[in-house]
Parts: structure tokens; C-alpha cells; sequence
């Protein structure tokens, strides 16, 4: 090898010995081998150490890409909304009973993760698309689809924000009475969660730093935006909290991300529509709802209906009169028959043992019976 000492025949082991050079010192050219080895020995272990770099690399990579993929099949990706009149509130003959239907269909909407109630005026005279403003209260033909709406609302907000959000009002003068929601996002003061709502502080903060933010827990949670006082947030917390800090921190997250991320149901919105065309021109999703389904006696048979893949679904109730009373009163519809509005039509309850069957008894029968169909849609979720 072009790195070994010349020798002599016969003494392998001597230093070169040639003529017109000088000897080479033994102790400089075993130092030299001795480098050598260092070198390589440095060499291979230096090697090792980058495939076993790359290798946690990648095993890093996969596992991040498994939490990934875990965190994506956890998530829900579609939403469910329904739509009713409000007149089903003047069906009731007191103002504690109006409240405590109000009631009923709150509990139904938080049991089968309802994600927005759309409120509309079959009757065509309340002419309302807001819960803002003043109105006539629980008067038995008040504007129903309002005090509807606002009760609604009341139930879907965590307890701990009510008092920001709702003065007092005389359509929530027995609310008090209602059965809780208890949704996943009606947290307790010390339970730990990733998100919780919250509303935004009058209080100033440093330049540069975010808002503070009550989200119901023993100290404020400072955010990362700064933000216009009394506004409604989500707020997905820090994993790692400074137990012994003045403030808690968390950051401002799109409202449907604990449902899109943490798969957790997190309340229903509710929306006022002026007529039942409204409740489909006004949908606030960008495609509009891909999936539409009528509830109606004279509907087909749910028990003989899959369901197609969907990513909104709206499934619409009647009033008193059903369906063909709100087709009627809608000028802004040309047909006559409810069943051509929808992709489906349905009997949600064949061989129905009652003349009519309320809209709030419908809400519930039609929401179970869609819930093993949704499942069959999507089956990685149904699992949990």
C-alpha cells in the first residue's frame, strides 16, 4: 500500500533504509499508524452516528405522520344541520311551556351533534333575520322564530359566558328552568381540555401581546391576536402551562377546529331565514348543502334509503300544517310539490300510530333514524 513504509526482504517490521535518505524515526512512524487507526475508528463511529441520526429522523417522520393521520381520522369532517319553523313555538299555550320546547329541541340538536339550527318563518310575517334589536317577547303569537332562536342560543353558550353574552330579556324568563346541554364545550372550572370558548376582557395589554380572554378557568388566558372587546373565541390552549404564571396562554382557532381536528362536538350556531328558499340561498358553507333531505308523511319509507357521501347535510322539518304550508307561503318558490326541493324525501316514522306527530318528537325520531346511515357513510367515525 502506497501509506506503508518501504521495507527490506525478509524484515518486514524495519523502517526503510535507502540509500541517499535519511533513516525515518521508528517512534514518528508508529505515531503515524496510530493516527491512522484514530482516524478511521473516528471515521466509523461518526458514520454510525448519521444512520442512527437518519434513523430516528425517520422514525420521528412516520411517528409524526401517524399522529397526522390519527389526528385527521379523529376529526369529523362533516357537518349536520336542520332546518324548522318557528311557528312549532306557537303550539304551545304558556310562556313556560313555549320555553321548555324551545328546550326540548336544544337537547335533541346537543344529542345528535347538530351543528346549525336554521329557524325560518313558514307564516311569512316576522320578516326577521336577527336576534338583535326589540321585540315583542313571549306573548303567545310573538315572533316566534326569535324567541326560539334565543333560547336556542342561550342553551348552546357555556354557563360561564351567559352573563357577557345575554342581558335580561323576557324571552329567557324561564330558561332557567331548561334541562343543560352539557356539551363538550360547557367545560367546568378546573377540567383540563385542549379548546374552550371564551370571550374577549376589557383589559389592556403590552404592545405586541395578544388580548385576554375568559374561558371560564381560575386565571385569564392570554392570546395571540389582539382583538375587539366581548367577542365570542375559540381558544386552543398550550400544552405546557405555567402553573405558577399570572395568565394561562392559548391561541385563536377557526370555531370548527375542535370538531375538523379533535373530533369533539362543539355546539350548534343558529341561523334566522325569512322563508324556506332562505334556508338554502343563504347557506354559509361555499358549495352549499350537498346533501338536502324532507321530512314528510308522504315521503318515502327511511328504513329502504342509503345515503350518497356528503360533506353538508340539511335535513328540513315542517310546522304544524307540514311542508306544503311553507312552499305555499314562499313567493320566491314556483312549485307546488315540497318533495322536488330536496335530494330526499322521507317517512322517518312508516306506520306512525298518531295523526300527526310533533315537530319536536319528528327532530328526534328522524336525527336517530339517520344516525346509523350517517355512520354507514362514514365508518371510521362511527367507531368512536
Amino acid at each position: 500500500m502506497a501509506d506503508e513504509p518501504p521495507v527490506k526482504k525478509n524484515k518486514p517490521n524495519q523502517p526503510p533504509n535507502k540509500e541517499g535518505e535519511e533513516r525515518l524515526n521508528w517512534r514518528k512512524w508508529k505515531g503515524q499508524k496510530k493516527e491512522e487507526q484514530r482516524q478511521r475508528k473516528e471515521g466509523k463511529l461518526i458514520q454510525q452516528l448519521e444512520k442512527q441520526k437518519q434513523k430516528q429522523e425517520k422514525e420521528e417522520e412516520n411517528k409524526q405522520q401517524v399522529q397526522h393521520e390519527e389526528k385527521e381520522r379523529k376529526g369529523r369532517v362533516y357537518t349536520l344541520s336542520v332546518a324548522l319553523p318557528g311557528s312549532v313555538m306557537d303550539n304551545a299555550q304558556s310562556p313556560e311551556l313555549r320555553t321548555y320546547l324551545a328546550g326540548q329541541i336544544a337537547r335533541a340538536c346537543g344529542v345528535f351533534c347538530v351543528d346549525e339550527v336554521v329557524i325560518f318563518d313558514e307564516l311569512g310575517e316576522e320578516d326577521a333575520k336577527s336576534v338583535e334589536g326589540e321585540f315583542k317577547g313571549i306573548g303567545k303569537k310573538g315572533q316566534a322564530c326569535v324567541q326560539l332562536a334565543r333560547i336556542l342560543q342561550y342553551l348552546e353558550c357555556p354557563q360561564y359566558l351567559r352573563k357577557s353574552f345575554f342581558p335580561k330579556h323576557p324571552d329567557l324568563q324561564f330558561a332557567g328552568l331548561l334541562n343543560p346541554l352539557d356539551s363538550p364545550h360547557h367545560m367546568r372550572m378546573d377540567e383540563e381540555a385542549e379548546f374552550r370558548e371564551g370571550v374577549v376582557l376589557d383589559r389592556p395589554s403590552k404592545p405586541g401581546k395578544g388580548s385576554f380572554v375568559n374561558c371560564g378557568m381560575r386565571k385569564e388566558v392570554q392570546i395571540d391576536k389582539h382583538l375587539k372587546m366581548g367577542l365570542r373565541v375559540t381558544v386552543q390552549l398550550n400544552k405546557s402551562q405555567n402553573q405558577e404564571g399570572r395568565v394561562y396562554k392559548g391561541v385563536v382557532v377557526a370555531p370548527h377546529v375542535p370538531r375538523t381536528e379533535g373530533g369533539l362536538y362543539w355546539g350548534y350556531s343558529v341561523r334566522l331565514a325569512s322563508c324556506l328558499s332562505a334556508v338554502f340561498t343563504e347557506c354559509p358553507y361555499k358549495d352549499g348543502y350537498d346533501l338536502t333531505i324532507g321530512t314528510s308523511e308522504k315521503g318515502n319509507n327511511t328504513d329502504h334509503v342509503s345515503l350518497s357521501p356528503f360533506k353538508h347535510m340539511l335535513v328540513v322539518f315542517g310546522g304544524l300544517q307540514g311542508l306544503e304550508a311553507s312552499v305555499d307561503t314562499d313567493e320566491n318558490l314556483s312549485v307546488t310539490e315540497p318533495s322536488v326541493l330536496f335530494d330526499l324525501y322521507l317517512n322517518t316514522c312508516p306506520g306512525q300510530g298518531s295523526r300527526t306527530i310533533r315537530t319536536e318528537e319528528a327532530l328526534l325520531i328522524s336525527l336517530s333514524g339517520l344516525r346509523q346511515k350517517i355512520a354507514s357513510v362514514f365508518p371510521d367515525l362511527s367507531k368512536g
